[in-house]
């Protein structure tokens, strides 16, 4: 009965060491890429602008990858409610990885109710690389399509400077 502990415990004590040696090797911080301020006003501009030229009044929310507001930014007479409306977009769509266009069917789900979640058309992720950066979110504009439009005239309007900057 010994036998079967002992060589128990003999495998266990070699593996230990193994297994402290893979973590010790692994780094102890993740590093992540940031959009700066500038371009994440850059986006929220372009949104605006896209929106405007188009004779529409929104609001616009630039988030980081956690979802966190770095720009928001209300045309002149747009409704005070696309502030918080373009938030959540952005938010959701950050979280996701994901067009809310592309959530809308899962808006009245147990997920879709959470708080601070919006997943009608109208926020896009910014994706350079591959790497989620972060999201655009729009709101104002009398669809969600013409939103999401806007939001992806933000991205356009930066996308090729990310790009580079990121080789």
């Amino acid at each position: 009965m010994k036998q079967p502990i002992i060589a128990t415990a003999l495998a266990l004590a070699l593996t230990l060491p193994l297994q402290g040696n893979a973590q010790e090797d692994e780094p102890g911080t993740v590093a992540t890429e940031r959009l700066t301020m500038n371009t994440a006003l850059a986006i929220a501009r372009a949104a605006i602008e896209a929106c405007t030229a188009k004779g529409i009044q929104i609001g616009v929310t630039v988030v980081d990858r956690n979802g966190i507001v770095q720009v928001t930014l209300r045309d002149t007479i747009a409704a005070p409610i696309t502030v918080p409306i373009s938030k959540g977009k952005a938010y959701t769509a950050a979280n996701f990885n994901a067009s809310t266009s592309s959530l809308q069917d899962r808006a009245n789900s147990a997920v879709g109710r959470f708080p601070g979640l919006v997943m009608s058309a109208g926020a896009l992720p910014i994706q350079v690389g591959g790497a989620l950066m972060g999201a655009v979110g729009v709101s104002g504009a009398p669809s969600g399509i013409t939103d999401e439009e806007c939001a992806q005239a933000g991205i356009d309007a930066v996308i090729d400077d990310l790009e580079m900057a990121m080789e």
